[in-house]
């Protein structure tokens, strides 16, 4: 197959909803990495009132926002739910950031007012605290060696996982999933969620690849090598973030 012949679909979960902290800017890191590559990416922005076609998406993002809007995002991820199991069951890619991540544990119970049911792809489940965590956070992911992995938080939720879900990250510097078992995000098949913003990914080269390699595998049902890109400028932002204070 020659290498033009690849291709990935992106579902942009509720961009009307939640779309705050610059985090679609993920979803340009990812395009941009592919087109260097000649890997074409289609995009389809799936917003409130619209279905989910699971048999031809690899990779779904939703962003995050505030409780309002998650409430409404709530209840439009809960009609197409089958259609997201299906796609997580048949190794589909998901990123979820912040409100997106707590939606696809099994609910986040805000400070106040009615408890929010996710769609359970992850079991994990949130609970707002008192504390906002505010800043720079600094982690390193187990599924990439230990890499380094940066971004920012800014949430009051509380999240714990259960079951055979795990955590995405190990905090070094930072609040995380809940300031106390240094966790930060959570992991099940390919379902990732996080509470970093910054954009994560473009500033975070060997996560973007490592996450378009998971597409890719869903895909072609083979592992796809990726061409090496000049990252200076990606580690130039990484590294310098890495020396930001809390």
């Amino acid at each position: 197959m020659n290498r033009l012949d690849f291709s990935i679909k992106i579902a942009h979960l509720y961009p009307d909803l939640l779309n705050i902290y610059g985090d679609k800017g993920n979803i340009a890191a990812i395009k941009y990495r592919c087109d260097m590559r000649g890997i074409r990416v289609d995009i389809d922005e799936i917003k409130s009132g619209y279905r989910v076609n699971q048999t031809d998406t690899d990779f779904y993002f939703i962003g995050g926002g505030q409780d309002m809007q998650q409430i409404k995002a709530s209840i439009e991820l809960s009609k197409n739910k089958e259609r997201l199991i299906e796609a997580m069951e048949t190794d589909a890619v998901f990123l979820g950031i912040c409100g997106g991540y707590q939606l696809l544990g099994n609910y986040y119970q805000p400070f106040e007012g009615d408890r929010l049911s996710g769609i359970g792809l992850l079991d994990a489940y949130t609970i707002a605290g008192k504390k906002r965590f505010i800043g720079n956070v600094s982690t390193i992911c187990p599924y990439m060696d230990n890499t380094s992995v940066v971004g920012f938080e800014n949430h009051s939720g509380l999240t714990y996982l259960r079951g055979k879900t795990k955590p995405f990250l190990k905090v070094i510097k930072g609040a995380g999933n809940n300031n106390k078992d240094k966790s930060e995000g959570a992991r099940y098949k390919n379902v990732f969620g996080t509470y970093l913003h910054g954009s994560l990914l473009p500033k975070n080269p060997k996560l973007c690849d490592y996450l378009i390699a998971l597409a890719l595998k869903r895909k072609y049902k083979c592992d796809i090598p990726l061409d090496e890109l000049d990252d200076s400028t990606e580690e130039r932002a990484h590294d310098f973030c890495l020396k930001l204070k809390r």
